[in-house]
């Protein structure tokens, strides 16, 4: 049975929902001669399962989507298959964040598709994490620290395993909240005091289902135990033989997995050689074993500032995979001829052995090349022709990437310095110029990987970066009119106009703003079995080959990458056993990359927050990024910590004009986007992930003004301000 016969089925009026049995009896065929039909429809969202294992149809008025509420719990959206909706609370039908939905959609006039919830297919949580409130004696209240989570639970004493007020606990939900009571969970393990540090880390891996570090089943323990310990002569046999070559790891101080070398030659010719040899994880992890299993669910390692969540147990990702120094190594190697001009003239793929003469580290590296001292020169300057050699190509690749359009994001990211246990400093990351030598490497190394692949049109994983919606641009477009930076675009949107952006804005007080917003109107990088290129690096082919110790789409692009160095080509049965897993393994990586990334970020937040409660009535140089009817949201720039300065902690009467975007006091004074300010921290709530500053008048007030219940009452209502800016 075709796809269009089956379609045809599900759409006559002789259709009532059915089980797959039911569906299979119906037209004469086996079940497993329709289950992928079935899974495609689901997952194109045409169909959805009930609790009874009948599939309905979803009508055209309707869609079946995953709801995502906003920070601030006033909204939410329904999403599906590049469709979305938005929902008013009232019309959520008591659906959690990440619940899959059916909703009712309808146009209201205003160019956004509204919807309303009519069922709830599928949980998302069993659990939640948040604060045990007990102010009763029978009963308390559980509040989610995920703010997205918009109700209360109620616990009543019997179930809170003696937990006391202000404890940070995990709950089971017994019952889920609707329209005759409100949601009920029971306590099943008390993590400490909410506002403890010690509490954050085992918070965030509770709240995101992660597993704990070090943890991993008896199955997976049992298949690293019969792994070798050492490289042996046998495993060597056939492989290219690098082991006398200058090839070396570049890393950061505090990494224990090394999972990229380097090597670098100048040819006779002018040209460079470049070799980036990546650990052949595949070698021991071997498709379908234990390990696998477990580092596919797993989908990346998750960095939790000082903690480690691996997708691999340590004995791999720091021992026998690691690429450490004096000890032979299993790599994939590929080697790059570059000519002056940054254009890879050819390239060649091999399993090979490599036997790493020094970790190295990025700030030795950049000592050596901007700052040697003699300590330097000793342990490291018999490597100074290769990192010069390294520096000079790394700059030529650099400037041709940037010269097709690349878009070169200046980092944003923050450094949290840990010291017994407290945050001691946020810093902002500056990247020097060992890191960027790397990043241009394992660029050039990925685009090499998947231009080999999309010519030959085998099955492959892509890391794709389609193009930012117009729409989507131009809502940009407007804000930075508003400070004042013009730029054309157009309908075909390249990488190079937004490039210019970045340009323009260098040295602005809103550029790390202005590239967060460039961020978030841009799409996300997501794996994918079809290739339409990556809008980011402006780059037609691109994937993820260079580290398979920590994610897995480059443990599987290795085991691709292999099967076509020892045969030139795949079986007919290769083809199609990949063509159909690699839709199913790029829809699980992405998905995990993105818990990940949430985990990282969110603990960040979190720390910052706890920095900010340290430095209470402490004053800062800050820079407003936006201005409200409430108040000025202001950043500590090298920081990147965000707060509100409420309007009741002004002493003047400010009127905000939402056209040109400011607030105009009765004594003239204006704030706009871009001023610099200085302001106090007068509040941090860990809990709320609220940041409040005061700002230092001559003249004003300092601290909670006569209107500030009003401020909180609006923080209430949905106006109040998260740690990262958004609702």
């Amino acid at each position: 049975m075709n796809r269009e016969e089956f379609g045809k089925y599900l759409n006559s009026q002789s259709y009532v929902p059915s089980t797959t049995k039911e569906i299979s009896e119906k037209l004469g065929v086996k079940s497993d001669e329709i289950v992928d039909l079935i899974e495609q429809f689901e997952e194109e969202g045409l169909i959805y399962k009930t609790k009874s294992g009948k599939w309905h149809r979803v009508r055209s008025n309707e869609m079946v989507g995953i709801i995502k509420f906003t920070r601030s719990g006033k909204k939410a959206f329904i999403t599906s298959n590049g469709k979305e909706a938005l929902v008013e609370v009232a019309d959520t039908f008591w659906a959690l964040n990440g619940d899959k939905v059916l909703a009712e959609v309808f146009e209201v006039g205003d160019d956004i598709l509204h919807g309303r919830v009519l069922k709830i297919i599928e949980r998302s949580m069993d659990r939640i994490v948040g604060v045990y409130k007990s102010p009763w004696t029978n009963f308390g209240y559980v509040i989610p620290d995920d703010p997205r989570v918009i109700y209360e639970f109620r616990v009543y004493s019997k179930d809170a395993i003696e937990a006391v007020d202000g404890d940070k606990v995990v709950a089971r939900i017994t019952h889920y909240p609707d329209s005759n009571s409100e949601g009920i969970v029971e306590i099943i393990e008390k993590i400490g005091k909410a506002d403890s540090p010690e509490s954050d880390l085992p918070s965030i891996i509770e709240k995101y289902k992660l597993p704990k570090p070090e943890e991993f089943p008896k199955s997976v323990r049992k298949a690293v135990r019969s792994l070798p310990k050492t490289v042996t002569p046998e495993d060597i046999v056939g492989r290219k033989d690098f082991r006398s070559k200058h090839v070396f790891t570049i890393d950061g101080e505090d990494a224990k997995d090394f999972d990229d070398a380097c090597s670098i030659e100048k040819l006779p010719n002018g040209n460079y050689l470049l070799g980036v040899h990546i650990a052949d994880v595949s070698n021991y992890v071997k498709e379908g074993d234990p390990i696998d299993k477990e580092a596919f669910r797993r989908g990346t390692s998750v960095y939790l500032i000082d903690t480690v969540i691996p997708m691999l147990p340590f004995e791999l990702s720091n021992d026998l995979c690691s690429l450490v120094e004096g000890e032979d190594r299993l790599t994939l190697s590929v080697e790059m001829e570059i000519d002056e001009y940054g254009r890879i003239i050819k390239k060649n793929f091999s399993k090979s052995v490599i036997k790493s003469v020094k970790r190295l580290t990025y700030n030795k590296v950049t000592k050596l090349l901007e700052d040697p001292d003699k300590e330097t020169e000793k342990e490291i300057g018999f490597l100074r022709p290769d990192l010069e050699l390294m520096r000079e190509l790394a700059h030529t690749i650099k400037t041709s990437r940037l010269g097709r359009g690349s878009i070169e994001f200046t980092s944003d990211e923050v450094k949290i310095e840990i010291e017994d246990g407290k945050v001691k400093d946020v810093t902002l990351r500056v990247q020097n110029i060992a890191e960027i030598m790397i990043e241009e490497f394992m660029i050039s190394a990925n685009e090499s990987v998947a231009e080999l692949f999309d010519r030959s049109g085998l099955p492959f994983i892509y890391r794709i970066h389609g193009k930012p919606d117009f729409e989507t641009i131009s809502e940009l477009s407007e804000y930075l009119k508003a400070i004042g930076i013009k730029f054309k675009i157009t309908e075909n949107i390249q990488p190079i106009m937004l490039q210019r952006i970045l340009e323009q804005i260098k040295g602005h007080p809103l550029e790390s703003v202005i590239q967060r917003l460039l961020v978030r109107s841009m799409k996300k990088a997501i794996y994918s079995e079809t290739n339409v290129g990556h809008f980011g690096l402006a780059s037609l082919n691109y994937t993820h080959f260079t580290s398979p110790i920590r994610r897995y789409p480059d443990l599987v692009v290795h085991r691709l990458l292999k099967i076509y160095i020892e045969n030139g080509k795949f079986s007919k049965e290769e083809i199609e056993n990949y063509s159909k897993l690699l839709p199913s393994i790029a829809k699980q990586s992405s998905e995990r990359e993105v818990v990940a990334d949430q985990a990282e970020r969110d603990l960040i937040s979190i720390k910052k927050i706890e920095y900010a409660a340290d430095h209470i009535g402490e004053s800062f140089d800050v820079v407003v990024t936006g201005v409200t009817d409430f108040g000025i949201f202001v950043e500590i720039p090298d920081k990147s910590i965000s707060g509100l300065i409420h309007l009741s902690t002004l002493s003047d009467y400010y009127v905000h004009d939402e056209k040109m975007n400011i607030l105009t006091g009765r004594n003239g004074r204006v704030f706009r986007m871009g001023d610099k300010l200085r302001a106090k921290i007068i509040s941090a709530d860990k809990t709320k992930g609220n940041i409040d500053f005061s700002l230092e008048e001559k003249h004003g007030k300092d601290g909670k003004g006569k209107n500030y219940k009003k401020a909180q009452k609006n923080r209430r209502t949905g106006k109040g301000h998260s740690i990262d800016g958004r609702e």
